[in-house]
């Protein structure tokens, strides 16, 4: 690791200053995603803007219903908070399904938003990448890319978005919340995650030199009846191949209301619009589950080794779907 400055902010516009003086200077929050980067050589910053002890650690309701989740909230405080357990359960699953326990009490929710990729050619310097390199290829496509896309991908990459909470709240119209050069911006999170394209090295819509400061749910009242479902190839802390974040409102066997969100699919959080359109006004039975798994999964394109995703977020989808209709019943 090369010599880096280090230094911590005091306010959010001291913070935005600092980092429009040196374009090579990285905000740290946890840094468990960055200091890894860094070590591999792959950020290089000259300088870390320590932004912890800024005030955006807390979880507020808003006046409408929803809830305010600042951007230092570690991701183990937020799966805790009794309200983002009754309002939003995917979530706090979500987020304990997504690391150990220690990296959950350094990890930040801003933080978590903007983690690259962990595709193995993205952190090996000695090897093409488009996300890093632009134009120096995509060597995953003819390599090992058996938990890449099968959504959403182009020729110029196939990585996937590792976050499980993003996923989650992407099911529940999160927005998120950021104070750039110019001022304070908002944008909702379906929007935030750029297409990958033929520019995959440009993952988000955040402005140049800004800084998230929190994120906002709306009130979703189907959001209470949600779970989150992870699959990975070991039991214990490991990214994931396929994830689900569902939220069903049955009523009288009919639903009436659904949000569906696949990870470890694409490049971003996947919302399942079409499943949702299948499955809004249908009866809540298995026919009409797999209706709307294929639905979105019509649009898959998977590579020689990761055809298997496609059957295995179907089944996901149909599973989980009918679990939460058992449990409306009970």
């Amino acid at each position: 690791m090369r010599e880096f400055g280090y230094q911590r902010a005091s306010d959010v516009a001291g913070a935005v200053a600092l980092l429009g003086a040196d374009p090579d200077t990285r905000f740290l929050g946890g840094g468990t995603n960055l200091v890894d980067l860094m070590k591999t050589g792959v950020e290089r910053p000259n300088r870390l803007i320590d932004i912890r002890e800024l005030p955006l650690d807390d979880i507020e309701s808003t006046p409408d219903g929803g809830l305010r989740i600042g951007a230092t909230v570690t991701n183990g405080d937020l799966a805790a908070h009794p309200e983002v357990r009754r309002r939003y359960p995917a979530l706090a699953q979500a987020v304990l399904a997504g690391a150990s326990g220690q990296l959950r009490n350094m990890a930040t929710v801003g933080g978590n938003l903007l983690q690259r990729t962990r595709c193995g050619y993205f952190a090996d310097i000695t090897v093409p990448c488009n996300k890093r390199v632009p134009g120096s290829g995509c060597p995953a496509l003819d390599g090992d890319h058996h938990n890449h896309a099968i959504l959403g991908a182009s020729d110029h990459c196939v990585a996937v978005h590792p976050s499980d909470m993003a996923v989650a709240l992407t099911a529940f119209d999160a927005v998120v919340h950021y104070e750039a050069p110019d001022g304070p911006g908002e944008s909702p999170l379906g929007e935030f995650y750029l297409p990958v394209g033929d520019t995959p090295h440009l993952e988000t819509a955040l402005p140049a030199g800004a800084l998230i400061t929190g994120v906002t749910l709306p009130p979703v009242p189907v959001a209470a009846h949600s779970r989150y479902r992870k699959v990975r190839e070991r039991a214990s802390y490991a990214f994931a191949i396929g994830s689900l974040a569902a939220a069903l409102d049955v009523r009288d066997g009919v639903v009436r209301d659904a949000r569906l969100a696949l990870g470890a699919v694409a490049s971003r959080p996947w919302r399942a619009l079409a499943a949702e359109r299948v499955l809004i006004g249908a009866p809540a039975d298995a026919t009409t589950f797999t209706a709307a798994a294929d639905a979105e999964l019509t649009a898959a394109r998977p590579l020689p080794h990761n055809g298997y995703k496609v059957a295995l977020m179907r089944n996901l989808v149909v599973a989980e779907l009918t679990r939460l209709t058992e449990e409306s019943a009970r």
